[in-house]
């Protein structure tokens, strides 16, 4: 059925020439059972003709609304003049009328309006009701005049039903292609401060190097031992620069650049607790665990994990509402680490986690998936059952190739 749906809908000239052939039997049958009865005007030549070209006017009223209006008109015409009487075809005259109300040019619209007022009372003036007084006739062209008025009426206001869907679409669209675009310069400007701070974690794993090179070059006489664990130090510093100067490179534009030059290491895994406790001292309950066995991790994961969990806990206290409590679980898995935080809040639209930052300069989710992607992580995010919202992430400690 859903099909057969489908395809008249795709397909609405076949639906009308349906009718338009129902129509045309009807109105043939008609015909030739009154013809010949006495007090009947016309010949069933004439009301054969005039039944043909209206049931033209059914079956193409969508494709030409306006020339089958000026075809409905003169078959009307023609059946004044040649006193061919009223047949059921003239159902067509009810339908274009409808039709160039909801779908045809403004001038047509008016023109069937102010025909179909008049076209009744002409009918009854032409072939008046002998058996009607001058008051009953009146009220005829009255009561036949109704239809006419209601099918102008309901197609008119068809056309001001799809002219306001039509203005929302394309509104929406508007506001879709407004968004897409907000979203580029938010994962743009979003990028770029993860490039700058990543940028800070390189500066600082080579400000190691150079201190660790100057202290081995100092003691690689007196002694050798400090010497060597001296250059370990700076192999293994040097390997973990060149792994977040890869990401590094990935997201630089053109045209970026520091934007100060003292170098700092960013935050760290470490620091988490110190970011928990703040949150519990503004007022936001947080249950902090972590499982697994704590190990150093790589630059770039340290402060991939420090600020999804920084912006999670600030949408919390920004959306959550006054009694909304959080927790979250660090993981140390073999080869990467797990995030889950949680909150029983509210919660927000997924709009807002889209849009909004942690600290006035991240986009919510936007800079979390980018963030996760720099280091090759995973990250899910949605609403909980029941009600809160859930942020899931897995950094693997070492970046994919």
């Amino acid at each position: 059925m859903q099909r057969l749906y489908d395809f008249l809908r795709r397909h609405p000239t076949w639906v009308d020439a349906f009718w338009a052939v129902a129509l045309f039997g009807v109105s043939a049958l008609s015909v030739v059972t009154l013809d010949g009865v006495r007090g009947h005007h016309g010949t069933a030549a004439g009301g054969i003709i005039v039944s043909v070209a209206l049931c033209v006017v059914v079956a193409l009223r969508r494709r030409l609304p306006e020339p089958m209006l000026l075809l409905a008109l003169g078959t009307g015409l023609a059946q004044l003049v040649l006193d061919v009487e009223t047949t059921p075809a003239d159902f067509a005259m009810l339908v274009i009328t409808y039709t160039v109300a909801a779908i045809g040019a403004l001038w047509a619209s008016r023109l069937a309006l102010a025909v179909s007022l008049c076209a009744a009372t002409v009918a009854q003036i032409r072939w008046p009701d002998e058996h009607s007084s001058f008051a009953g006739q009146i009220a005829i062209a009255v009561f036949q005049t109704v239809p006419f008025a209601l099918a102008w009426v309901l197609g008119d206001s068809m056309r001001t039903r799809r002219a306001y869907f039509a203005q929302l679409e394309e509104r929406a669209a508007r506001l879709e292609k407004e968004r897409e675009a907000q979203s580029k310069v938010a994962v743009a400007a979003e990028r770029a401060r993860i490039a700058r701070e990543l940028h800070d974690v390189v500066a600082h794993n080579v400000s190691v190097m150079v201190v660790q090179a100057d202290g081995a070059a100092y003691v690689m006489d007196a002694a050798p031992d400090q010497a060597k664990k001296a250059l370990e130090t700076i192999s293994s510093t040097g390997r973990q620069a060149l792994a977040e100067m890869r990401r590094l490179l990935g997201v630089l534009r053109t045209g970026e650049h520091q934007e100060s030059g003292e170098y700092v290491p960013q935050p760290d895994v470490e620091q988490i607790d110190d970011l928990i406790e703040k949150c519990r001292s503004s007022g936001l309950p947080v249950d902090f665990k972590v499982e697994g066995t704590p190990r150093p991790l790589p630059s770039g994961v340290e402060l991939t994990a420090y600020r999804i969990v920084q912006e999670a806990l600030t949408n919390t206290r920004k959306h959550g509402g006054p009694n909304a409590g959080a927790s979250v679980r660090l993981v140390y898995f073999d080869d990467g680490l797990g995030l889950l935080v949680e909150d029983d809040g509210k919660g927000a639209p997924h709009e807002l986690y889209e849009e909004g930052g942690a600290d006035g300069q991240g986009h919510g989710l936007i800079g979390m998936r980018e963030r996760v992607g720099m280091v090759g992580g995973t990250l899910d995010a949605g609403p909980r059952p029941g009600g809160g919202f859930r942020i899931s992430a897995l950094l693997p400690l070492k970046p994919a190739h």
